[in-house]
């Protein structure tokens, strides 16, 4: 099983990057980022890649792979609906209608977020711009395609994130989403299990394009 990774530097990209190295299932590792992970393993490629709007030019690099796990996500805090649409759904329709050309009958998951809006009319922006990227990700044609909506996400294996604001939360308050999960464990997910999710996605197939916080542990546990 040969994987595509985007995101990898963020908090559930590192977290998936992780999981991939590590299952026995998955031969090859290519992240496409604009700095370098500092991780290395046999396992592992980097693709330094500055310009995530136009992915022409790797067209030949990004063929012969089954899996795609696109983790990029940013806050829409601050941003216009034309910028955040341009960071979000711009970026990873481009790399995603590559990958389908060269990968028609790969998978490709999409982690998004619980709250995004699939009729893309809801008052909030960033829903609307999450679900039409959904939308329009499923409509491709892949040969699998997830929709991946974590919820509360606790970083396992030294994972930290890269927004300060939840990494501040993460720092003194993970108590709060232990005890969320402890109250209702399928409320809450972890970067692991995000990861061995994605992976069996691919090896065993879903029955649902939109993956919910529960469906993500059950998933992770098959």
């Amino acid at each position: 099983m040969k994987v595509i990774i985007t995101g990898a530097t963020g908090m559930i990209g590192r977290g998936v990057l992780l999981e991939c190295l590590d299952h026995p299932a998955v031969t090859e590792v290519l992240v496409i980022v604009r700095r370098s992970t500092g991780e290395a393993h046999p396992k592992l490629n980097e693709l330094i890649h500055k310009d995530f709007s136009n992915f022409t030019t790797l067209s030949e690099q990004l063929k012969g792979y089954d899996a795609c796990f696109a983790t990029m996500g940013l806050s829409a805090a601050g941003k216009s609906e034309e910028e955040y649409k341009r960071l979000t759904y711009d970026m990873t329709l481009a790399l995603a209608q590559i990958l389908h050309a060269n990968n028609p009958n790969m998978t490709f998951n999409y982690v998004s977020g619980v709250g995004t809006d699939s009729t893309e009319e809801g008052r909030q922006m960033w829903a609307r711009v999450k679900g039409k990227t959904e939308n329009d990700l499923l409509a491709l044609g892949f040969k699998q395609a997830y929709m991946f909506r974590p919820g509360g996400i606790i970083p396992k294996r030294g994972v930290t994130s890269s927004t300060k604001l939840y990494q501040f939360f993460i720092d003194y308050f993970t108590w709060l989403l232990h005890l969320i999960a402890w109250i209702n464990p399928n409320a809450i997910t972890d970067t692991v299990k995000i990861g061995q999710a994605m992976i069996n996605s691919h090896l065993k197939g879903h029955d649902k394009s939109i993956v919910l916080p529960p469906d993500i542990n059950k998933l992770a546990a098959l």
